[in-house]
């Protein structure tokens, strides 16, 4: 299988039909949800799979909950982000990750790739995102 990060195609043409609602007041539930190097996921990744998805102590199908930043801009781009998310007593190894619009028909946002398997044993995995400023956040359009 591969995993390629990308922003999802789909999720692109979805934000010019009005779909994704990124506000932390009132926006859609984004989640998380982590794979295996099994896992085929990337910019044609149209939807959240548990397909490839990983299992073990501390997680749970489907993943977590993001809490979001505002949609900001900045320097002629627009960005969003995602404040950083852990799993506690996580035993498990992971290799990607998959942000999905969970308010909206489990939609595909983006693929992150880790470049490696992470192995957490009995510990905290940590999913660390970047500065939410226009050069870094995970989601930006310039």
């Amino acid at each position: 299988m591969a995993i390629t990060q990308a922003m999802c195609d789909s999720f692109k043409r979805e934000l010019l039909q009005g779909i994704h609602r990124f506000n932390a007041a009132d926006g859609h539930d984004f989640k998380v949800a982590l794979y295996s190097s099994a896992a085929n996921l990337g910019a044609a990744t149209t939807v959240y799979t548990t397909s490839g998805e990983i299992s073990g102590a501390g997680y749970a199908a489907g993943g977590k909950s993001l809490s979001r930043v505002d949609p900001t801009a900045a320097g002629g781009t627009a960005y969003t982000d995602f404040a950083d998310i852990s799993w506690d007593g996580a035993s498990f190894t992971a290799r990607a990750a998959l942000i999905y619009n969970a308010s909206d028909g489990n939609r595909a946002v983006a693929v992150l790739d880790f470049g490696a398997d992470k192995t957490v044993s009995s510990g905290t995995f940590t999913i660390q995102f970047p500065a939410a400023d226009p050069a870094s956040a995970i989601i930006r359009i310039g």
